[in-house]
């Protein structure tokens, strides 16, 4: 069973690496482009901060959660780049602060999650683990592309396990969103960690293998990179196809990035 303290904590500290990295932005900074079409720095982390307080309301008040799908389900996921557009339009100083309370109020809220009870969600209930690791897995591609439009490189850490874990177990809803069949055979992903240990999924005698970095394979899951600008290799056809179109986000195909785009 995943630990749910450790997540939050992981959880948190994402989001604290994130803010060092816009908190002391000028004004105008925020309003950069990001390698999401449309999307300013400002509209990275008002997504988070909108997205962190839906999961809270998911979290604590199932029946709200209920109405705002309902009132979202004829927009589909337009709604969610309305969130965000409005939550970009706040004084940096607001928006920081209701992106802080939101990220507070929702490790509060799973802390208080019953052992063993799912919460609702945009897709399938979860956990209150898998909805951390969720989180974790958003905060670290949205910190991705504000790092892109700042041009700096963050520092790998340990924390991109939960991104690789979401990315290698979500192998078949990459297929079944482009409306193909998964393979039937288990793939083996033997990835290369921040300090040089090896983290895998999937059996050791798979003939389907995807081998490299940890960070590689976390930017290739999110879309925040091109395959071809990544050390990941492969063994097998479907392998390879596989990291194609690999996704560990939930709702519609992303666009990606194109090759040498941050060359």
């Amino acid at each position: 069973m995943a630990d749910l303290e450790a997540l939050l904590r992981d959880f948190s500290d994402e989001c604290t690496d994130l803010e060092r990295l816009v908190a002391t932005l000028a004004p105008a900074d925020w309003s950069k482009p990001t390698p999401a079409p449309g999307w300013t720095i400002a509209h990275q982390i008002g997504h988070l901060a909108w997205t962190d307080e839906v999961a809270t309301l998911a979290t604590a008040d199932p029946d709200g959660f209920a109405e705002l799908l309902e009132d979202a389900a004829p927009k589909a996921f337009t709604f969610v780049d309305e969130a965000a557009e409005e939550a970009a339009t706040a004084p940096t100083a607001e928006l920081i602060e209701r992106w802080r309370r939101g990220r507070a109020g929702l490790i509060e809220a799973l802390r208080a999650v019953t052992p063993g009870a799912k919460v609702v969600w945009f897709g399938p209930p979860m956990s209150a683990a898998s909805m951390v690791s969720a989180r974790i897995m958003e905060s670290f591609a949205h910190g991705q592309d504000i790092a892109d439009a700042l041009g700096v490189t963050r520092t790998p850490t340990a924390r991109l396990r939960t991104v690789a874990h979401i990315g290698a177990r979500t192998r078949n809803f990459a297929y079944t969103v482009r409306g193909k069949s998964a393979p039937a055979e288990e793939f083996l992903v033997e990835l290369t960690a921040p300090d040089g240990g090896l983290w895998t999924w999937g059996p050791q005698d798979a003939a389907q293998r995807v081998t490299g970095p940890a960070l590689d394979f976390c930017l290739l899951v999110t879309q925040r990179r091109h395959r071809d600008d990544l050390a990941l290799e492969t063994v097998g056809a479907d392998a390879a196809e596989w990291l194609t179109i690999a996704q560990a986000f939930a709702g519609p195909t992303g666009e990606g990035r194109t090759a040498g785009q941050f060359e």
